[in-house]
């Protein structure tokens, strides 16, 4: 059965491709892991109350070096679309989405395909709570120093009207999308909370992740390795 969709707000439309209620599906859906991912992301609140935020409770470590980042398409924060992310990896994945989330693009939708396509990524998955989303200022500082790596961050279960605010009081420049079902949280391993992930352009993973807010100097020093790295591999964008 597919889940109901919370109705419209004036001005917003729905993600194309991604799941909707009452989609007639070409084949049984793919389990899209919510109910588990909204547990894992409770966790994460959890730890970050009780400042153990750098243990790795749940076993997960993010995507292992070596391996593609995991597709997905997702509703940026300042923009008017709404649903699920889409994370299918060809047509007609029932709840997984209705297009291939790396064919699934727009001025609207933080694509992470689109973002590895075009440079090195940095990747920071969060909860929108506590000092969560304090590394997103670290990264606003680095992408001056690294403009040719593409810095992202995706809000897992954020409210839109809050992450906002939080774009304007910090001045970021770089796409924040909203994954309102945490998918991702099972997707990318998420083990803490920030979860910062570091790719080649291509999009395979560089090295582990960075799992709890690093200091500034090592998320600089992450970066810099990342795009010394990919210049070693003969990648020729602007660093």
């Amino acid at each position: 059965m597919s889940r109901p969709e919370r109705p419209a707000e004036p001005g917003e439309q729905a993600l194309p491709g991604a799941a909707a209620g009452g989609a007639d599906h070409s084949e049984p859906p793919r389990p899209r892991y919510g109910r588990y991912a909204g547990l894992l992301a409770i966790l994460i609140l959890v730890l970050i109350t009780i400042n153990t935020i750098v243990t790795k409770p749940n076993g997960l470590t993010g995507i292992a070096p070596g391996q593609r980042l995991a597709p997905f398409a997702v509703p940026l924060a300042l923009g008017a679309l709404r649903g699920d992310a889409d994370v299918a990896t060809r047509a007609g994945q029932g709840l997984s989405g209705r297009v291939p989330a790396c064919a699934l693009r727009g001025s609207q939708i933080l694509n992470v395909c689109q973002l590895y396509e075009s440079g090195p990524v940095v990747l920071a998955l969060f909860v929108d709570s506590g000092s969560c989303p304090e590394v997103l200022g670290d990264m606003q500082s680095l992408q001056r120093s690294f403009p040719g790596v593409r810095f992202a961050g995706v809000a897992i279960r954020g409210d839109r009207a809050q992450l906002r605010r939080l774009i304007r009081s910090r001045g970021l420049t770089f796409p924040l999308g909203i994954d309102t079902d945490g998918v991702l949280v099972a997707l990318y391993k998420v083990a803490s909370c920030p979860q910062v992930t570091l790719a080649y352009p291509g999009g395979v993973v560089q090295s582990r992740a960075l799992l709890a807010r690093p200091s500034y100097a090592t998320l600089r020093a992450r970066v810099s390795e990342l795009a010394a790295a990919s210049r070693a591999r003969g990648w020729k964008g602007g660093l």
